[in-house]
């Protein structure tokens, strides 16, 4: 049998649909009627499941009841029997694995089907999860994304009968609100092709290539796109044009009023530079007279005029000149002004700024201070020009053009940098510093771009922390998890060595935050393997540029036949040292070293740890060196006896453990290596 389920509402939201049709596919699934085949559509006005393959009826059941124990007195026994309807003979006595019991099975008649989604649906209907619902017809009725107009509930030809808000299920659908009929029957069979005749095309992939169809080479943003097919019923494109004495403002502005404002797509020319045309969608079937057109050129003309405004008011005020005026805006109740901030980062910036000259080396409060003093003298040096990008990044937020086009924070002040005769590298560093905003975006183009987005997503990651504001659970108001993500991407596809585990400081909280954004970075978007990950996470994870390189050693050399071998030995010796209650000593006493497999084990262990300790050695080299150990681990093992009797003995041996683990532990834990002998969960 097949089900069609058709929800009519009021519009929804475009991005709330997928996460609606997921559930009530699963939803579906979840009654276990039968091994059916489900089909989900959607449009802004309906949330669709097709399902075929479903049972008329459930299969009959069977269950054991048990009842009192076997030596129970009899009246016990006959009140059970009679509980059931039945007589104590027709009882079973059998062990129910712990004692023997009365018991019997009971059997159960399955249900029709229609019963089942005649129960089930009002229910799962009203548990869609959406982010937010609303009350409707009235405070106290059910709640939902939009109120519910109709329902088509048909199970073969018959309607599911049921009721939400007084809207009782049927089969009659709806078809576009303006081109099409109100109300018409449908079946399973014609549903689609009903709608179609009332102007409403189901499938979203069709929807996607009819917008797609406009002659007009259009720039394609995906987003958009997504917005807009869910958006529209039947999607019509439009081409518009507008003045070309407006290309004298920048593009980003002309494509962010375009996109965001009126959903537009722009347009480039054969050069590849936006054109003075943009490609509209509309919800119609075709505009004959051109009056779609013609008002969508109108109110573009009109945003582009307010924009233009907005640009020369703003070129009033140099972005120097703002930067006081941050004072009245606040960055976050408890961490105060966009003032405070400014300077926090620029401190920030510049501590950067030294750590990247000087890759690898630490720094002293006396390299600071000579950097502040270097700073004070030529704040207009090549050297400090992501300080200037920092001083300077957020003074944008107090200007007209980003009032009104949020959207824009960032790239105006990039823009306006520019034009007011900044050094390019400050402009670009303040246009980029935003980046990523997400994993699919690119990061800052240059250095001083990347030092400073990394100071801001750091400046705020610290203090959220730092007034307890931390993430829980899939809550993030605040965006913490995609700051602290964007720093990891910068530092590793920027190739910043920086010490990133000293400069988020102390905090054990934003320690494990972190490390738990690298993680996700190298596992979910890189593909490295979990354990891969975990093994060199396990061990210092400081600079993630090394991370990186260490990870796809691993890589490389995991294949060889000697690596797993190697790993699960020093899961043994971890093991083995855990267990022990005797400290190694500081160093291995030759002299004690019995000749044969441990002596040889040793003289292995200091000819590996050489290599490994050569700083031009790659890390792919210093790991086979490692596994290369593994026959005489293999035979230490096998021949050598670690807890020996003689305490000086033993202590010896688990000393020589303990270096080998303690050393090449700062590549990676090779215990956390989930090797083919173990079950990978």
């Amino acid at each position: 049998m097949n089900l069609l389920l058709e929800i009519g509402c009021e519009e929804i939201p475009d991005w709330m649909l997928a996460g609606a049709l997921e559930y009530l596919q699963g939803a579906i699934q979840g009654l276990k009627l039968g091994e059916t085949s489900i089909r989900t559509d959607a449009t802004a006005r309906r949330l669709v499941v097709r399902a075929e393959g479903l049972v008329e009826r459930e299969p009959d059941a069977e269950e054991r009841v048990w009842g009192p124990g076997k030596t129970a007195p009899l009246p016990a026994v006959e009140g059970f029997a009679r509980k059931q309807g039945l007589s104590v003979d027709q009882l079973e006595i059998l062990s129910d694995g712990k004692h023997e019991k009365y018991s019997y099975v009971r059997k159960i008649a399955g249900r029709a089907s229609l019963d089942i989604l005649a129960e089930a649906l009002p229910q799962l209907i009203l548990k869609t999860p959406f982010p937010k619902t609303m009350y409707w017809p009235g405070k106290g009725g059910p709640r939902f994304i939009r109120p519910v107009r109709w329902i088509v509930a048909l199970l073969g030809e018959t309607v599911i009968p049921f009721e939400i808000a007084g809207v009782a299920s049927g089969n009659e659908s709806s078809g576009h609100r303006k081109l099409g009929r109100s109300r018409f029957p449908v079946t399973y069979e014609t549903y689609e092709d009903r709608l179609r005749e009332n102007f409403v095309i189901l499938s979203a992939e069709e929807r996607e290539a009819r917008i797609r169809a406009v002659p007009t080479k259009y720039k394609c943003d995906r987003d958009l796109l997504h917005t807009l097919v869910n958006l529209t019923e039947w999607p019509t494109p439009i081409t518009g044009e507008f003045d070309t004495e407006f290309l004298s403002l920048p593009k980003e502005v002309l494509i962010t009023v375009m996109r965001f404002h009126q959903k537009y797509f722009s347009v480039e020319g054969p050069d590849g530079n936006l054109a003075p045309r943009f490609v509209a969608v509309t919800n119609t079937d075709g505009d004959p007279d051109g009056l779609i057109k013609h008002g969508n050129e109108r109110v573009l003309r009109a945003r582009f005029n307010d924009a233009r405004f907005f640009w020369d008011t703003d070129q009033k005020r140099t972005l120097a000149d703002r930067v006081q005026d941050l004072a009245n805006v606040t960055f976050q109740a408890k961490l105060g002004t966009y003032l405070e901030k400014t300077a926090r980062v620029k401190e920030l910036v510049l501590t950067l700024q030294q750590y990247a000259n000087r890759p690898g080396q630490a720094l002293t409060e006396q390299d600071l201070k000579d950097a502040k003093i270097r700073y004070t003298f030529s704040p207009d040096g090549e050297e400090f020009h992501a300080v200037r990008a920092a001083q300077l990044a957020k003074a944008d937020l107090t200007t007209e053009l980003v009032k009104e086009f949020t959207e824009l924070q960032g790239v105006i002040g990039g823009l306006y940098a520019r034009a007011q005769g900044e050094p390019e590298e400050v402009a670009v560093a303040i246009y980029d510093h935003y980046k990523p905003v997400r994993m699919e975006d690119s990061i800052p183009r240059t250095e001083a771009g990347r030092l400073l987005s990394i100071a801001d997503k750091l400046d705020t990651l610290q203090g959220f922390f730092r007034v307890d504001l931390i993430p829980t659970g899939a809550k993030d108001p605040f965006a913490l998890r995609r700051a602290g993500q964007g720093i990891v991407k910068i530092l590793v596809e920027g190739k910043l060595r920086l010490p990133i585990r000293t400069l988020l400081g102390k905090d054990e909280n934003l320690q494990k935050f972190f490390v738990d954004r690298v993680r996700n970075y190298f596992k979910e978007l890189r593909g490295f393997a979990y354990d891969e990950v975990n093994a060199v996470l396990s061990s210092v994870w400081d600079d993630l540029v090394d991370v990186e390189e260490r990870l796809m050693a691993i890589g490389e050399v995991r294949p060889t036949p000697d690596f797993e071998p190697v790993a699960a030995a020093f899961r043994r010796i971890k093991n083995i040292l855990r267990q022990s209650e005797v400290k190694p000593s500081l160093k291995v006493e030759e002299a004690l070293l019995e000749p044969g497999p441990e002596s040889n084990l040793y003289a292995s262990f200091v000819a590996s740890r050489v290599a490994i300790r050569q700083k031009q050695a790659s890390y792919t080299a210093k790991l086979a060196a490692i596994a290369g150990l593994r026959p005489d681990i293999d035979l230490f093992f096998d021949k050598v006896l670690v807890n020996a009797p003689d305490p000086a003995v033993r202590q010896n041996r688990l000393t020589l453990l303990h270096s080998m683990l303690a050393e090449f532990s700062t590549i990676a834990d090779f215990s956390e290596i989930v090797t083919s002998s173990q079950e990978i969960k």
